[in-house]
């Protein structure tokens, strides 16, 4: 919080007052308490630092505002809710989905579904143990694996929707529909593969699995008693 003071002035003797105060008269500003969280990363990362030290259930938007050090009217510019901050801001994460799948309009479609889906997933080095708790609490965390239903549905109707345009088939056809199924599949598989896995190749992961949903599974050998 900002706070300004101001010198008095004592009146002198006689008729004459105390003169205005000037901006040369006041002493520069001091901030006071903990610094204000200033951007919606920096918000998300205080709330994990929370959620992994309280768990997620019994941290509070309140408690998440007084750590940051602003007001729950502040917190509600960032996030319209605790479960929005773990997501991030997934609307921005699936405009950038549908323009990786339109920029393969080159590959056969399993080719340009499984690039996009890996180049989607691909984080720098830095960023990896922030996803990494952000995964498990998504899968992990039964509130949040409830409210991750309507998310899914939104990121799986991207896939069903690129299926139906590359094979000129409805969106509400079987084909592009359980594709966008197996594809929301997949890639829950690889992750819970990579959180298991401390040392686990995310792309790596998303990639093989995602070459065996194009090839099948006729080659797989099966155990007959």
């Amino acid at each position: 919080m900002w706070e300004d003071s101001r010198d008095e002035r004592e009146r002198s003797s006689g008729d004459s007052v105390a003169e205005p105060a000037t901006s040369a008269d006041k002493p520069p500003p001091v901030r006071t308490g903990r610094p204000r969280v200033a951007s919606r990363a920096e918000l998300e990362r205080l709330g994990f630092a929370l959620f992994e030290r309280q768990g997620f259930d019994n941290t509070t938007i309140d408690d998440i505002a007084a750590a940051a050090g602003i007001g729950r009217r502040t917190f509600f510019r960032y996030f319209a809710s605790k479960n929005d901050l773990v997501w991030g801001d997934f609307e921005a994460q699936l405009t950038r989905l549908s323009a990786l799948l339109a920029a393969t309009p080159d590959l056969p479609m399993m080719d340009a579904l499984r690039t996009a889906v890996v180049e989607f997933n691909r984080f720098d080095g830095d960023i990896v143990p922030w996803h990494r708790r952000r995964m498990e609490l998504v899968l992990h965390v039964p509130a949040l694996r409830a409210d991750s239903t309507l998310r899914y549905r939104s990121w799986q109707a991207l896939i069903t929707e690129f299926v139906a345009a590359r094979t000129g088939l409805r969106a509400t056809d079987p084909i592009p529909r359980l594709l966008g199924h197996l594809a929301l599949a997949t890639s829950v598989a690889a992750y819970e593969l990579w959180l298991e896995e401390e040392t686990a190749d995310l792309s790596a992961l998303l990639d093989a699995l995602f070459r065996r949903l194009a090839t099948g599974f006729l080659d797989v050998p099966e155990r007959r008693s």
